[in-house]
């Protein structure tokens, strides 16, 4: 068959290599510049050569052994390590979070910069509808954040447009800190202090070069309370609690900018995947299952094997 993906994350890469491996012949769309989706990383130039921020997801870990299976052979490849810091189950890209999904989609025709409008049923055969023209597919998969697949399935699957609908993401605020020196707390992570959720020095991770770099995330709750805020004011707010939290006072800051994720953590609609035989389409993601990396190749497989199936 020749199948159509849309959405170039982990989810929808994980089905199109299970897809291709068994013959078929499979396009991915992603509206994005790049590869990366939650698990971007952001390069910034400052005074002290470039610098590096994971400002989605930080790191993920490991329990299926079909996911220990890929890991194995992601960090072979060199694009993934352990990191102790966050646990001794914590793994991250390398030399970046971005450097998996640029990996997986080495191997398969993506097109970057291409968001899918809409989808019709012509016959026998779905056509994706974009800004630079159309394209026709066997087979469907929607590998898409849950506020986004709904616009899409509502004309053909409006059952599962619902489900989408029921299953809200929490927001995340996102501040991304280049320092002058190095901050003087002994430990690389923390978790949970006061309006943050997550602080990491990112610049300890596996891999990492240039200066020293902090990602400061607030909790869901905080960002959402915040979410409409200007970033200026969400930056002073989060350093200031990454300040109270280290107990000492930031060095001088190279760069600082900040991420607002509107759809940061997935909620989870208690399924695996969602698939149709009748009609050949398909839906996959971590918020079919619950808010991990892990969740988000769970889906993408499960799906690619009921298709073959």
């Amino acid at each position: 068959m020749k199948i159509g993906i849309i959405g170039a994350g982990l989810a929808g890469l994980t089905a199109a290599r299970v897809l291709a491996d068994a013959g078929h012949s499979v396009c991915l769309f992603d509206k994005a510049r790049g590869p990366g989706g939650r698990m971007s990383t952001r390069r910034v130039e400052t005074p002290q050569g470039m610098a590096f921020f994971d400002h989605g997801a930080q790191y993920f870990t490991v329990r299926d052994p079909g996911f220990a299976d890929a890991v194995a052979r992601w960090e072979a490849a060199g694009v993934a390590a352990r990191w102790e810091a966050a646990g001794e189950n914590a793994w991250v890209g390398a030399p970046g979070m971005n450097a998996i999904i640029k990996a997986e989609a080495a191997d398969h025709d993506v097109r970057w910069n291409c968001r899918i409008e809409r989808i019709e049923r012509i016959g026998e055969t779905w056509r994706l509808g974009h800004a630079e023209g159309e394209q026709d597919c066997d087979a469907v998969i929607v590998a898409v954040p849950a506020e986004q697949v709904a616009p899409l399935l509502g004309p053909h699957a409006p059952d599962w447009a619902a489900l989408a609908e029921a299953t809200v993401s929490q927001p995340c605020w996102t501040v991304m800190a280049a320092f002058a020196e190095r901050v003087d707390f002994a430990d690389d992570c923390l978790r949970q202090a006061g309006a943050i959720g997550w602080a990491a020095r990112n610049s300890a991770k596996p891999g990492r070069s240039g200066p020293e770099c902090w990602v400061v995330q607030g909790s869901p709750q905080w960002s959402a309370t915040h979410l409409e805020e200007e970033a200026d004011a969400v930056i002073a707010a989060l350093l200031a609690e990454l300040a109270h939290a280290t107990g000492s006072a930031l060095p001088e800051t190279l760069v600082v900018q900040a991420h607002r994720w509107r759809y940061a953590l997935s909620g989870a609609a208690g399924r695996t995947m969602l698939w149709d035989e009748g009609s050949r389409l398909g839906v996959s993601g971590d918020w079919l299952i619950g808010p991990r990396i892990e969740s988000a190749w769970a889906s993408g497989r499960a799906l690619a094997a009921a298709m073959l199936r």
